[in-house]
Parts: C-alpha cells; sequence; structure tokens
C-alpha cells in the first residue's frame, strides 16, 4: 500500500538510504546499514552484489532491500533486467528499481518500453515491488507523462524520477507531472539531488511517496549533508578498524547524487 506523507510527518519511512557509488567497499555497505538501523530508513538502495550482504547485516530488522537493475543506463537486454531482478530476490531484495529503456521512450516505441518493465515484474511478482525508473532529464513533459503510464499499464509499483547518474535529478514539477500522471495507487519516487530536509519536504508535499537519497543522515539530523560528523559519531567507524568514505556518493555522481 502506498503511504502518502502529510506535514508534521516525520521523513525516516519515506527514505531509501542510497549507496551506488562504483567503488563502494564492504565497509561502506556496512555503514550504510548501519545508518539505516540506527535511524530507522524504509530500505537501503544498493547494487545487486552487496544484496545478499545486506541481508545478513539487516537479519530481523524491519529495514528492507531495494536493488537497482538495468542500471544506470537502463540499456540491458529486457531478459538480462529480468534475470537480474530474479537474482537480487532470490539473495533477499523485496524492492527492484529498474532503470527502463531511455532510448525506445525517446523514439515513442512504448510497446517495447511495457515489454521490458513487464519482464521484471513478471520475474519478481509476488516477491518484491518494482519501481521503474524514468530518467527524468532526458525527457520532456509528453514523455515523462507517457512513461509513467505504460509503467503502470505493465504493472510496475511505482515511477521514480532519476538515477543520480544522468542530467539533472529531481524536480518538484517532474514530480508533480509524475503523480498526476498515475493512479492513487502508484507510488512516485523522487530521487537526484534531495540533499536537506526542506528539499525532501517540498518533494513529498508535491507528491512522492519515497525518497531516494545517499543524504538521509543529514536530513533527519539537520546538518548539511557535507558536514564532517560530529565527535564520537559511531557511524564514522567502520568494522574491524577500518575507516572509509562515507556514504556520499563521489566523483562522477557528486553534483546528483541521490
Amino acid at each position: 500500500m502506498v503511504k502518502y506523507w502529510k506535514p508534521g510527518d516525520t521523513l525516516e519511512k519515506f527514505i531509501d538510504h542510497t549507496l551506488l557509488k562504483p567503488d563502494a567497499t564492504e565497509a561502506d555497505i556496512a555503514r550504510l546499514c548501519e545508518e539505516a538501523l540506527t535511524y530507522g530508513f524504509h530500505s537501503v538502495c544498493v547494487n545487486g552484489v552487496w544484496v545478499d550482504y545486506c541481508r545478513e547485516r539487516l537479519a530481523g530488522s524491519p529495514v528492507n532491500i531495494s536493488a537497482v537493475v538495468g542500471f544506470p543506463l537502463g540499456a540491458n537486454d529486457p531478459r538480462v533486467k529480468a534475470h537480474e531482478a530474479a537474482a537480487a530476490v532470490e539473495d533477499g531484495a523485496s524492492e527492484i528499481d529498474m532503470v527502463l529503456s531511455v532510448g525506445h521512450v525517446l523514439q515513442g516505441r512504448f510497446g517495447f518500453v511495457a515489454g521490458d518493465i513487464a519482464g521484471v515484474v513478471r520475474a519478481v511478482e509476488g516477491q518484491a515491488i518494482v519501481k521503474v525508473i524514468l530518467e527524468t532529464g532526458l525527457l520532456d513533459d509528453t514523455q515523462i507523462a507517457e512513461a509513467c503510464r505504460v509503467a503502470e499499464a505493465a504493472g510496475a509499483h511505482y515511477v521514480k524520477t532519476s538515477t543520480g547518474f544522468g542530467p539533472g535529478g529531481a524536480t518538484e514539477a517532474h514530480v508533480r507531472l509524475m503523480r498526476a500522471s498515475v493512479s492513487p495507487t502508484i507510488g512516485v519516487k523522487a530521487s537526484g539531488g534531495i540533499r536537506d530536509g526542506r528539499t525532501a519536504r517540498r518533494m513529498l508535499a508535491a507528491g512522492a511517496n519515497r525518497l531516494g537519497t545517499s543524504a538521509g543522515v543529514a536530513i533527519l539530523s539537520g546538518r548539511p549533508a557535507d558536514a564532517t560528523p560530529p565527535a564520537g559519531h559511531r557511524s564514522g567507524d567502520e568494522p574491524d578498524g577500518a575507516r572509509s568514505a562515507d556514504s556520499r556518493a563521489e566523483g562522477q555522481e557528486a553534483n546528483r547524487q541521490y
């Protein structure tokens, strides 16, 4: 059931705590899971290679695991996406964030897009929900609206703005458009550039039902997303005494993070 935020509601259960940078290590993922447990986020969102490890770290907790599929380009063969989704569920994912084939949307080939999405939905039916990433920065409003309708018709449970790797990120205008383009029972996930509480609440007020962000801790604590954690903050202490970069994205992703 899709949950709608209301002013005065807390934010943690609307957040998918995200780490998708290519150089993430086991220590980084352990920290992500620790933060999700500490702050009570809805899920952690990770690449497929880390799903089984997250299942071990989160065992017995209410924190879900979201796995990305066809990420970040959406250009995989549909059979590969379906297999990738099924493998992620087998490893412990209960939510799949798949990237649709952006090129086919741009060509108006929505039959292909529908089949691509439906293949993933069938592969995890009854086991996981499917969120479809549109990469809205590459599409115009007409294409966004039609992609939303196609995703719903193909059985998706959510439509989502961005990967965080493409141009731009979530905007209130796109969230409103997406909300208006699907049924109330279909969720909208805003991701890309959500780095503080004010932005998070604006996206939820615009109609988002979930937020994808690597800045969840900063959003809840009220600190700037790039601030150094205060002395004694345990989430900076990695297992076995190792210390690694925090769960912020770096490099290519730095300006368009979840």
